[in-house]
């Protein structure tokens, strides 16, 4: 199979993850899953139960939750795919680490970078903020203008791009 960037968006609980994995299982045997959600609390930690238990053995497992341009250049080459999930999370240690703007937006060309750079196949999972009202506080709006800045960017390189609706996969850019 030829490299491929699929880009999966939508909003929460839309059915982003299942889908892709669904995907990646179907269409490739060397899969890496690259987790970037922190286990903080006991709610956060069944999440991340439960899709280690919805991936299976077959899938290898690295938690990054901040350097993932780092871990894609390292894998990149040494796995069929790549499953990203997901941005939102991402994007959300490195503003809660009190990283500035300036540096946040370097991480993310980075990772564009490091996409493009690889001969791997990618799937990368995010969410969709910007459908809803605008955020009471300043950080709120930060984050959803890097989140959208973010989806733009890899949306303008992927091959594929799926908005998630109800479990339903509307595709914007491409086809599987």
């Amino acid at each position: 199979m030829m490299k491929k960037l699929i880009f999966i968006t939508g909003g929460a609980r839309s059915g982003k993850s299942r889908f892709a994995l669904n995907y990646a299982n179907r269409n490739f045997s060397e899969k890496l899953y690259l987790a970037t959600s922190e286990i903080l609390d006991q709610e956060m930690a069944k999440r991340v139960e439960n899709h280690k238990k919805m991936r299976g053995p077959e899938w290898k497992t690295l938690e990054e939750p901040l350097h993932i341009a780092d871990q894609i250049n390292k894998y990149g080459d040494k796995v069929e795919v790549i499953l990203l999930d997901c941005i939102t999370l991402w994007l959300s240690n490195l503003l809660t680490r009190g990283i500035g703007e300036e540096d946040i937006i370097n991480e993310i060309d980075r990772l564009i970078n490091s996409l493009r750079g690889n001969q791997t196949s990618f799937i990368i999972v995010s969410n969709e903020v910007g459908m809803g009202i605008v955020p009471a506080e300043p950080i709120g709006r930060r984050f959803r203008d890097l989140q959208g800045m973010t989806n733009q960017k890899i949306a303008q390189i992927a091959d594929i791009v799926i908005l998630m609706v109800s479990g339903i996969p509307i595709f914007l850019k491409g086809q599987l």
